[in-house]
């Protein structure tokens, strides 16, 4: 049994969960539409260019979520979920953790976008062990703070080392599939790194490297 890695945004899902929540913020008014989207925009395009202030971006992301109930929040996220990301669910990407599961690898997610977004489409894939940015919650309501290490770049290696000690699990044989330059820290420490769908940084590093690049769409 190894561990299979599975990257969310634009990996097992043909966008970018993080920035498709801003804009469904937006459809609905559930924001205020025009300083939220460009905001919302100027982070994305920062993540892309690998100059993400990730503490930034999470408490931006994460306030919408602090003036909400639970209730709430999980009513929108259904809404979400059938409007936003059902359509860009991959079947390719599916195949690969079916298939996963199938050789009785331990299948999971590292993501940087917070938990509350994405442990719902990890699960639609039939995936239950995820490792993602944490919302700071304070009875049962998100206070708009992040808790413990983001899980972007190196900090995804720092997280799941952690998780590793505590499931006396290993490396071993271990997959990680990923779409983005930013992913490289995570990359370079599994047996096997497979490109998936890679921006064009990443693609150019996978060549000179000899690694692996497929596409799930």
């Amino acid at each position: 049994m190894a561990l299979a890695i599975f990257d969310l945004d634009n990996t097992l899902i043909g966008n970018d969960s993080d920035f498709l929540w801003g804009e469904f913020l937006v459809q609905n008014n559930y924001v205020n539409a025009d300083e939220f989207a460009a905001q919302n925009a100027q982070f994305y395009e920062d993540y892309k260019a690998g100059t993400l202030d990730i503490i930034a971006y999470q408490r931006f992301a994460l306030k919408p979520l602090s003036e909400q109930s639970m209730e709430t929040l999980e009513r929108w996220h259904k809404q979400f979920m059938e409007t936003f990301i059902e359509p860009i669910v991959l079947k390719k990407a599916q195949a690969a953790v079916d298939r996963h599961k199938a050789q009785g690898d331990r299948v999971m997610i590292i993501t940087a976008t917070n938990t509350f977004i994405t442990r719902p489409i990890g699960l639609r894939y039939g995936i239950t062990e995820l490792l993602g940015t944490e919302g700071e919650i304070v009875n049962n309501r998100y206070t708009g703070e992040v808790e413990g290490i983001p899980t972007f770049q190196a900090g995804k290696v720092t997280r799941l080392n952690e998780w590793l000690a505590q499931e006396n699990e290993t490396l071993e044989g271990s997959y990680f599939y990923s779409d983005s330059h930013n992913d490289l820290p995570l990359l370079e420490i599994v047996d096997q790194p497979i490109i998936v769908d890679g921006d064009d940084t990443l693609l150019a590093l996978a060549k000179k490297r000899n690694w692996p690049s497929i596409s799930f769409r």
